[in-house]
């Protein structure tokens, strides 16, 4: 019997472990008679994606669609280790859901909407891009009377007030963000000031969260002077442009990340993952619906006008920084830059 009671325990114990952490769970009833489900997981905000959901579930009346609200790591959480019974991943850590794809845990899919698609914005016709959303810095303009234009030009202005700056820094807890860990592995790629802005930030006691929004809230009511790799899909959505908040684009690099889905081997409604996938792949032909929810579709065109812009490419490279070694290595580093323990 104690043992009987000790394995239930322990099961419990693992049962707590793995959950996943749930930000948010909403229910859109099919407007006309129920005829199917679509449950969806997610890392996208719901007044970013909710006129999305709407808009699609406009044209498919009789699906009801749960949505489930949730971070970058607990997706992966979630599906890897769990395999929740959802039909459609969405997710804006690439490196998470190209894993994902690469160990076997996402159906493939071809039509003539993913067949549009550039070849830089899929992969093995199982992972599907439709949105390019850039990193940028939100920033106060009290405190920034001359924006910063580099990331050189950022680090010498922080070094210059350390006493106005410190604890007023934010950026990602790339060890629990999964979106945050994939631009600060970007930005170590492009840039050889990534380290030497890492460790300013460290030294002026930065702050560090888990999501663009609570960045952005944080410099809107002065708690930040700066929120650094903020997603500037969620930032222009919610600063007014007559304040003194500010999006900047620096021009030595922005990193572009591309919002992706995949539907999971195990999904219970494939037919109506394939089709929201098709939905989404075709936003730029629906500005009415990227407007409303401030999600800039994928556009090769943007590319070439920008040369700044660094779209972060589908594919196996994207692995590299999630070998074990190579994560454990960069974590330590950076938590002993930003940390400064």
């Amino acid at each position: 019997m104690r043992l009987l009671a000790l394995g239930l325990i322990l099961s419990l114990l693992a049962s707590f472990v793995l959950a996943y952490e749930i930000e948010d769970q909403i229910t859109y009833p099919a407007p006309s008679g129920e005829t199917s489900v679509l449950r969806i997981i997610s890392t996208a905000d719901r007044p970013a994606f909710e006129p999305i959901l709407t808009a699609f579930q406009a044209q498919n009346p009789g699906l009801t669609i749960h949505y489930t609200i949730t971070g970058t790591s607990d997706v992966m959480q979630a599906i890897e280790a769990e395999r929740a019974p959802f039909d459609l991943v969405i997710s804006s850590a690439m490196d998470l859901q190209t894993k994902l794809a690469n160990d076997g845990f996402a159906q493939p899919y071809r039509s003539a909407a993913t067949d549009a698609l550039p070849p830089w914005a899929k992969w093995r016709d199982q992972l599907f891009a439709f949105t390019m959303e850039r990193a940028v810095l939100v920033l106060s303009t009290s405190d920034f009377p001359t924006l910063p234009a580099t990331r050189e030009g950022l680090i010498a202005t922080l070094r210059n007030a350390p006493s106005q700056f410190r604890g007023r820094v934010g950026t990602y807890d790339i060890a629990r963000s999964g979106f945050g860990y994939l631009m600060a592995t970007q930005d170590s790629r492009h840039s050889d000031s990534f380290w030497r802005l890492a460790e300013v930030m460290g030294s002026l006691d930065a702050r560090l969260y888990r999501s663009s929004g609570d960045m952005i809230r944080a410099v809107a009511s002065g708690e930040l002077a700066l929120a650094y790799n903020v997603l500037g899909s969620y930032a222009a959505t919610q600063i007014s442009p007559s304040g003194d908040i500010r999006i900047v684009e620096l021009s030595d690099h922005v990193n572009v990340m591309l919002r992706t889905a995949l539907i999971p081997t195990w999904a219970q409604n494939p037919g109506s993952a394939r089709a929201m996938i098709d939905f989404l792949t075709t936003l730029k032909t629906q500005p009415s619906i990227t407007s409303a929810s401030g999600l800039p579709p994928i556009d090769a065109g943007a590319l070439s006008a920008n040369p700044a812009l660094r779209p972060v490419r589908l594919g196996p490279g994207l692995l590299v920084f999630l070998d074990r070694l190579k994560r454990d290595t960069f974590l330590r580093n950076w938590h002993s830059a930003v940390s400064r323990e």
